[in-house]
């Protein structure tokens, strides 16, 4: 199917959906908020669940504000993505490239090949483990993890090449359904008390935590809510039909949901790490969790939770194998072939198809090796592309000529320069250490 901005209808009106029957009623709800579950679902990993965890087990529930900064912070930067692509008609990477020439593309283009690789091979593995330990037919947890690691890429290569992107959204509605309601309950269940977990989302505190508060803080702002998969969420809404700046306030609407959800689950992961004694990383971690979790929980909390876990990991593998082509062939069409503005990105195109061949297949390496040092250099490569994003959209959307009455307001702007402020001081106090 292809697509442009300005080619794409108008969406109807929320109020429209009060008089029609079930399945039209949830068409319509996905059609409202379906682009920021999307980009809610596909940002919480595996590495999300196991930073969230391990930082409740280290300093408890007073870091559940750090969530909250977080999600606000990926909030922010999609706005901006979203407000941009409302205001022009382009795509942000289109208007990056159309302004600053193409050499952006040819510097993004290596960036996102190698954070897919690594995200790919940790989401691969992260299904296989979680896989296992709820179906553990295999006698060893490597070959478990291998098989059901293979096994869950090419389902989610067939649900894409299937069945395009209305069953890519319902079957990501299950699984946002499953993750979110499994860990809620799991998190219910552990509760430590109202006034402790008032205290931590609304009293900013660091614990010292043998030296290591500051940097477990400081990853559990940067790891909850995903990092480069924010820019999907901007060909969600074209395959939503969403064109021109009256469509804002749905974006914004829909975003704030998405990033609520997020920040919800990521308190969750505390105060669920928060009631344990856990070591690991990685997926790992997560079967360890639920094995501590046997304790307080019983038998059926532990399947729950890792049910949960795998509506987690798998809808964030299938965000990425869905969307994460569309980049590359928007890349590629602006860069490589000259593409401009009324282009279409296509999918069933060469590029898009076969990029997403290569997610589903290339990174299965990484099943077959440790990815302990890989996972290292991984994350320092998400964690710089939110400043990167948000000085783009300083540039773009701080123009009136480019965006006209959806300009930067003083408060995005201050926002978008705490976001570069941050992370320009972990940089720095990483250097120095």
């Amino acid at each position: 199917m292809a697509y442009h901005l300005s080619e794409c209808p108008p969406t109807e009106g929320m109020w429209e959906m009060a008089n029609q029957k079930p399945a039209r009623k949830l068409s319509r709800v996905l059609t409202v908020f379906g682009p920021g579950l999307l980009v809610a679902a596909t940002g919480v990993g595996a590495g999300d669940l196991a930073t969230a965890s391990f930082a409740g087990s280290r300093l408890g529930t007073a870091v559940l504000w750090a969530v909250a900064v977080g999600a606000f912070m990926k909030f922010v930067v999609t706005e901006g993505l979203a407000r941009w692509q409302l205001a022009t008609g382009e795509t942000l990477i289109e208007g990056a490239i159309a302004r600053s020439g193409r050499i952006v593309g040819w510097l993004f283009l290596p960036y996102l090949g190698i954070w897919t690789l690594f995200v790919a091979s940790a989401l691969m593995s992260a299904c296989g483990v979680t896989l296992h330990a709820l179906i553990p037919v295999f006698e060893s947890a490597a070959d478990g993890k291998i098989v059901y690691g293979i096994l869950s890429s090419m389902v989610g290569l067939g649900l894409v090449l299937a069945g395009g992107f209305a069953l890519f959204e319902k079957v990501m509605s299950v699984c946002i359904g499953v993750m979110f309601a499994t860990v809620l309950l799991c998190a219910a269940a552990l509760w430590p008390g109202t006034a402790e977990v008032a205290r931590g989302l609304l009293i900013p505190t660091i614990p010292d935590a043998g030296g290591g508060g500051i940097a477990w803080t400081v990853a559990l702002i940067g790891g909850v809510g995903g990092t480069l998969t924010v820019l999907c969420y901007g060909y969600w809404i074209a395959e939503q039909g969403r064109r021109g700046a009256g469509h804002l306030r749905l974006s914004r609407i829909d975003l704030g949901l998405g990033y609520a959800m997020t920040a919800l689950f990521g308190v969750a992961m505390v105060i669920i790490g928060s009631t344990v004694e856990i070591a690991g990383r990685g997926a790992g971690l997560l079967v360890t969790l639920a094995d501590r979790l046997e304790g307080p929980l019983g038998g059926v909390g532990r399947w729950a939770f890792l049910v949960g876990a795998l509506g987690a990991v798998f809808s964030s593998l299938l965000g990425v194998w869905q969307a994460v082509p569309y980049l590359f062939a928007d890349v590629w069409r602006l860069t490589a072939r000259r593409g401009g503005s009324g282009n279409a990105v296509d999918t069933g195109s060469l590029p898009y198809r076969g990029y997403l061949l290569a997610i589903a297949t290339l990174p299965m390496l990484g099943l077959f090796m440790s990815f302990r040092d890989v996972q290292k250099l991984y994350a320092l490569v998400g964690a710089s592309f939110l400043p990167m994003l948000a000085v783009v959209l300083l540039v773009l959307n701080g123009r009136r000529a480019w965006v006209g009455e959806l300009v930067n307001r003083p408060a995005t702007v201050a926002a978008l320069a705490g976001i570069v402020a941050f992370f320009g001081w972990i940089a720095w106090t990483t250097m120095v250490r």
